[in-house]
């Protein structure tokens, strides 16, 4: 939201009177004056009129966890637990999970309060890449990296995937590197190829990695330059 409609709009203050206030450097948005009342401000972010708080800033939250085998990328669900359970109570309403894993996945999953960040991380067309480790159940045919380099068609959605990397690690394991992030993508293209994919694991989103150090079920917050990663 413009910082002129913080003051004016949400506060009863005339815009002219905001925009005085604005000039003669009255405005402070964390800490530091503003005279730019066309500033976008989020709701995480603090603004002051001289030394009284106008808005106070939300605290904002950016989640690392290690998700185990068996529970649902959800906030809640009647019959499976979900991944909201292995977050401290006090967090859980505040929280939304950016990059849904199913419930037989594991690995890394980010969860946040900041909406616009967490798009950044997954919306289709940014394009970040998404690793994942994979385990088949039948050999990885040789010509199924070529397939995923052209991109595999999914009648559903009536379009082709962008063009994906997979790396044998084994016969029947590989590491995948997509850049969408649909739903069920890298099982939907090993099934394309003839396959069926029996366990997955994200290793990583962009340029956040699973922390080696973290333990199934365990989550920990990122860290300032983790967060700032993601523009």
């Amino acid at each position: 939201m413009k910082l002129s409609r913080i003051l004016s709009n949400e506060n009863g203050i005339s815009r002219r009177h905001a925009n005085e206030l604005l000039a003669s450097g009255r405005v402070r948005v964390d800490g530091e004056v503003c005279r730019v009342g066309a500033r976008e401000v989020t709701r995480f972010q603090q603004v002051c009129i001289d030394h009284t708080i106008i808005q106070a800033a939300t605290p904002a939250y950016y989640l690392m966890l290690h998700k185990p085998e068996g529970y649902l990328s959800a906030t809640v669900d009647d019959q499976h637990p979900t991944v909201l359970e292995l977050i401290e109570p006090a967090l859980r309403p505040h929280l939304h999970i950016g990059g849904r894993l199913d419930r037989a996945s594991t690995g890394l999953l980010i969860l946040s309060n900041d909406g616009l960040w967490s798009r950044r991380l997954t919306e289709p067309a940014i394009k970040l890449p998404k690793v994942y480790r994979v385990t088949t159940a039948e050999p990885i045919a040789p010509e199924a990296g070529k397939r995923f380099e052209q991109g595999i068609w999914f009648a559903f959605e009536q379009m082709t995937t962008s063009p994906a990397q997979l790396e044998p690690l084994g016969p029947r394991e590989a590491r995948v590197t997509i850049y969408e992030g649909r739903y069920h993508q890298v099982k939907r293209m090993f099934h394309a190829v003839g396959n069926r994919v029996t366990s997955l694991h994200r290793e990583s989103m962009g340029p956040l990695r699973l922390d080696p150090t973290l333990a199934v079920g365990h989550y920990r917050p990122l860290s300032e330059q983790e967060v700032s990663s993601i523009g």
